[in-house]
């Protein structure tokens, strides 16, 4: 469809590593295996620009002698991209196992310019991992670099560092009082107040810890945070992080007796960010790492939360075989974890930098980093959970959207299967709960590779979503694909769109349209278009299609609602009773998400069968198709060459040795069809088995055709068949012409 648009690369691999999406020069920076790629936002991917960037000489052949796969680790996937200053940007790869950064040249706005400074290439050691899959995190912040990763070649150093170019680099202690095997998730700047001394920099990650009460180490989610300004101490903690403080995030849903069920995998952060920037919500998706029970969960967090919990008291417990305890002794000044600021200076003692701490706030800080409150989310449950999904949810971008009915966050989900769910969340008025309403699932990639990153542009009203294949442009709606009535519209409950008189069309704030009819919270089209001509579902104004299947084979009756929330029901009208009933499934006709399925097809079978949806109150018919099914009897009359050992005739044969040729063997079963479509049927035929110039092809032809007159539309008005599972597909359809 025209909905989205894929980059697969020049050469047709990406090895997709990272994206950054520049909204200010209107252009997508895209890292992959040993190349960059720099797209105009409003044009084609024929006009992207693209960097070789290979490791060194000599680099692969040392990291395939250390035992590495030369074709999936040895190479240079680009891990970092961010913006560096107004006309560059610091991009980092594996470098084969040797990371490694540099400078790119990206020229002003307007600008399209694109080249690597290879005068700027220097280490990437604590700037970009070594593995091309490992989880890492990073952010810049006034120029400096910010990462959570693991800093060595093995995978045994992990830490977050901060790396720049005027001022010495720091990192956290090799403790696993700190980290203890973390996976970096997020790691993003969150100013505390209108002073930048107060800025922090949050990363947020799972780590493992390790119970008295048990001897098997548990996952648990943290969110942790250091001054921007943080220098390291001069005697205690010297390059190394003196603002350290971390907090557990918990995702869970209350259960009876006070037993919680926990989401304790983190698998992704965002960030909805407010006006002043100050207090964004944080949205996070969780994961179970259950082997009974497997789910996702959405729970979002408050700022002022957080940082109620990173001001609250520091846990505390006097050695390994002790439960953790609140610390109720005396906190030293300034209180560890705070910036050096003017909230922070006295008249007689000034704290122009952490390297003015006393001795005594570094060494407790060094010694209690966890905070003992944990941080709750939003009415302590969950937004959204879901346990039945065939699929893990791995990427969260969520949109605020003006609607008619107020604002509601459309939260876009990617799995670990190349598709996104695109869900609302609707608040009730009567309570304190939420009804969750999956308005498309959009399958973005058709072979099933993770979704490892998505960006948002609310500006422009696209989403852009990343995996090993490549990167996709998705529009975040088609309210034309809503149907062309009001209750169609309405039914669908999307907040983008609104009925406005004479289509569903994109909502607009500012629109002054008469007509305009929204309800994202009920979409009841009764309420909603009473004056739209609403009508009672119409049995005659729905087109009829005639399909055709063999006896005892299966047959399938399509049928997709336009909507996810309603609810399927199929009638059957059988020749020549006039009444239509309810269709019973069993095990032989099988009710799909898609349609009917027959897995025998019995001759009592054949009649009229309506496909209708039901959604709150509003009965609509989907679809209509007469059932006609041909015996075996008359199978054997068609084919009688299928009995015995007798070679299949071919339809076509040398015209200097029959002059006329004989009754094509497929002129029986159109009888049985349609004579009205006899000749079309046997042009195509004809084109099919006799249009070869090769002698050689028409065996091959011959099983293509048996497939292809399966599919093949004969009428005027046909849709134009999917490209997935025709050839198996079953029955053989034409529409009346």
């Amino acid at each position: 469809t025209n909905r989205s648009i894929i980059f697969f690369g020049r050469q047709g691999f990406l090895g997709f590593s990272s994206l950054y999406l520049d909204e200010y020069r209107d252009r997508l920076f895209i890292g992959g295996k040993d190349v960059l790629y720099s797209l105009l936002l409003d044009g084609a991917s024929a006009d992207a620009k693209e960097i070789y960037w290979p490791p060194l000489p000599g680099q692969t052949e040392e990291c395939f002698r250390k035992g590495k796969d030369p074709g999936t680790d040895c190479a240079n996937y680009i891990r970092v991209l961010h913006p560096y200053n107004r006309t560059h940007l610091l991009a980092c790869g594996t470098g084969a196992f040797h990371p490694v950064c540099a400078f790119v040249y990206v020229g002003h706005r307007g600008e399209h310019a694109f080249s690597l400074d290879r005068t700027s290439t220097e280490t990437g050691r604590g700037r970009c991992p070594h593995e091309p899959r490992r989880a890492f995190t990073s952010t810049i912040i006034g120029g400096e670099l910010y990462t959570g990763l693991t800093a060595d070649f093995l995978g045994r150093d992990p830490g977050i560092f901060r790396s720049t170019w005027t001022r010495s680099a720091l990192r956290t202690e090799v403790d696993q009082r700190l980290l203890n095997d973390p996976k970096f998730v997020a790691a993003h700047l969150i100013p505390d107040n209108n002073d930048r001394d107060n800025d922090k920099a949050y990363f947020f990650f799972t780590e493992k810890v390790v119970e008295v009460d048990s001897k098997e180490p548990a996952i648990v989610s943290r969110v942790a945070r250091v001054c921007v300004n943080d220098a390291g101490g001069q005697r205690v903690l010297v390059n190394k992080w003196s603002t350290f403080n971390k907090a557990r995030l918990v995702c869970s849903i209350p259960g009876p007796g006070g037993i919680d069920t926990h989401f304790d995998e983190l698998e992704d952060v965002f960030l909805l960010r407010t006006k002043d920037g100050k207090s964004p919500e944080i949205y996070a998706l969780f994961s179970t790492i259950s082997h009974v029970f497997q789910g996702s969960a959405i729970c979002v967090y408050s700022m002022a939360d957080i940082r109620e919990v990173f001001n609250g008291p520091f846990a505390h417990r006097e050695s390994p075989h002790h439960q953790w305890g609140a610390y109720e002794g005396r906190v030293p000044y300034p209180r560890p974890g705070v910036c050096p600021s003017k909230t922070t200076n006295q008249p007689r003692r000034q704290y122009g930098t952490t390297k003015d701490f006393p001795d005594e706030v570094l060494r407790f800080a060094r010694a209690h980093p966890l905070m003992y409150k944990p941080v709750y989310p939003r009415h302590r449950r969950p937004l959204l959970v879901k346990t039945d999904l065939p699929h893990r949810l791995r990427q969260l971008v969520v949109d605020r959207v003006e609607a008619e009915d107020g604002q509601h966050d459309v939260l876009f989900l990617g799995t670990d299967a190349g598709s996104v769910l695109k869900v609302v969340v609707l608040q009730k008025t009567s309570s304190a709960t939420t009804e969750e309403v999956v308005l498309e699932e959009l399958q973005v990639f058709k072979e099933p590779a993770p979704i490892t990153q998505m960006e948002i542009s609310v500006k422009r009203q696209t989403l852009y979503v990343g995996s090993s294949l490549g990167v996709a442009q998705v529009r975040l709606h088609r309210c034309e694909s809503y149907g062309t009535a009001c209750a169609e519209c309405c039914l669908a409950r999307d907040p983008y769109c609104a009925w406005d008189g004479t289509a569903c069309t994109r909502y607009q704030l500012s629109s002054k349209r008469r007509y305009r009819r929204q309800n994202a919270h009920h979409g009841n089209p009764v309420h909603q278009c009473l004056d739209q001509n609403l009508t009672v579902d119409d049995l005659e104004s729905v087109e009829k299609k005639v399909l055709y299947g063999a006896e005892d084979n299966s047959t399938f009756l399509e049928c997709v609602p336009r909507s996810l929330q309603a609810s399927v029901q199929w009638f059957v009208q059988r020749p020549p009773d006039e009444q239509r009933e309810e269709v019973k499934t069993d095990d032989r006709i099988l009710q799909t998400e898609h349609g009917l399925l027959f897995r025998k097809l019995h001759r009592h079978d054949a009649g009229l069968y309506y496909c209708k949806t039901l959604e709150h109150g509003f009965t609509q018919t989907v679809a209509k198709m007469a059932l006609e099914v041909i015996t075996s009897e008359q199978l054997a009359h068609t084919f009688p060459w299928e009995r015995g050992d007798q070679p299949l005739r071919l339809p076509c044969l040398e015209p200097q040795l029959v002059p006329q040729a004989p009754k094509a063997w497929y002129k029986d079963i159109m009888h049985l069809i349609s004579s009205q479509n006899v000749r079309r049927v046997e042009e195509y035929c004809a084109h099919l088995w006799c249009g070869g110039t090769h002698r050689h092809h028409r065996k091959s032809k011959l099983a293509q055709g048996k497939h292809g007159l399966a599919a093949a539309d004969v009428g005027k008005k046909g849709r134009t068949a999917k490209a997935h599972s025709e050839r198996n597909r079953v029955p053989r359809q034409v529409e009346p012409t």
